[in-house]
């Protein structure tokens, strides 16, 4: 325990020398302005706080997502506080669909020079009652969803010789948490490819960052999907995404992914907690491994193996929503999250 314990201490004077450096060593500060953006699952939750800072800052935003109610919602915001921003819907899953809308934006823009992969689903609930089509929905929509947008844009980057990419995963890219499975592992595929595509399109001069947050303050507890005991699975991730200290305000996050973007850095945790739990993770596997397993007994159980999915919205308690999710709740409201079930 002890050498334990000092091997942690040695990770945290590690990360702050990082962050040092890191600091004396930024680039001058680069405009947006005049840019374009395009930014999958835009309409809402973090993809939306970052078309605000983007458009606040004069670039030039372009949305996409699968209801085109929440685009329509979400570009009135923009354009009402002087954004200029286009969307429509799209399904990244779709490679056809993802090649039509990317054509669309060059064609309106003329030019692309930021690409953000943030759509994202998040099905939460115990192992034995995943199906192998969950996987297949969660590696469609963070890793194939990704490609496509990816494959669609690099003809116009690699035309512009240069350009942005930043693919937003999870601190479930880095460590793999019981009741998360088929969102862990294709958050970690979605690490693995942007971290190999960031060495291989460097030298064309398009950087790509590799994001990795934790909990984030978005509001989108109530658009996850939940399995086995639902009131049980939302109220317990419900709380733990408004916790203040580990969780990070999606203001906050979105500020802290844009500058990532700016300065294009190669990774980005977003939060202290992220960083340090990485890093002990990358140090001491089987520290984080034993946590986890002495957590995974204490959490929601369903022997019946219920197939059925609920949102979020569809699975409220006593818990939740409460004062113990009012952060999140008050995210919800500000991040277009409230348009089913109010």
């Amino acid at each position: 325990m002890v050498s334990k314990l000092r091997t942690v201490g040695w990770v945290l004077a590690g990360t702050a020398l990082a962050l040092t450096v890191r600091s004396l060593t930024r680039r001058p500060r680069e405009s947006f302005a005049g840019k374009t953006v395009v930014i999958s699952g835009g309409s809402r939750g973090l993809g939306l706080e970052m078309a605000r800072l983007w458009t606040a800052e004069g670039a030039r935003v372009a949305i996409c997502a699968r209801d085109g109610d929440e685009i329509a919602r979400a570009l009135r915001e923009l354009s009402t506080k002087g954004g200029n921003a286009w969307g429509r819907v799209c399904d990244v899953t779709n490679a056809a669909e993802v090649n039509g809308f990317m054509d669309a934006v060059h064609q309106r823009f003329n030019r692309i020079d930021v690409v953000v992969n943030n759509a994202g689903v998040i099905q939460v609930g115990p192992e034995n009652c995943m199906t192998a089509s969950d996987y297949e929905n969660a590696l469609a929509t963070h890793f194939w969803g990704p490609y496509h947008m990816i494959q669609a844009a690099l003809p116009f980057l690699r035309r512009q010789r240069g350009g942005r990419i930043v693919n937003i995963s999870s601190i479930g890219g880095r460590i793999s948490v019981p009741h998360l499975l088929p969102y862990c592992t294709s958050k970690f595929a979605l690490v693995g490819y942007s971290e190999g595509l960031a060495t291989v399109l460097a030298e064309e001069g398009i950087s790509v960052t590799t994001v990795t947050p934790g909990l984030m303050r978005t509001g989108s507890a109530r658009n996850a999907e939940f399995k086995g005991r639902h009131r049980a699975e939302y109220a317990m991730f419900g709380i733990a995404a408004a916790l203040p200290g580990i969780t990070v305000d999606s203001k906050t996050a979105a500020r802290r992914i844009v500058e990532a973007c700016r300065r294009r850095d190669p990774a980005l945790s977003v939060s202290w907690f992220s960083a340090l739990a990485s890093r002990v993770h990358g140090l001491c596997p089987g520290l984080t491994t034993t946590a986890l397993s002495l957590a995974h007994p204490h959490l929601p159980t369903d022997p019946d193996r219920s197939p059925e999915i609920r949102k979020g919205w569809q699975s409220e308690s006593a818990w939740a929503p409460s004062w113990l999710t009012l952060l999140n709740d008050q995210a919800s409201v500000r991040n277009n999250e409230l348009a089913n079930g109010n």
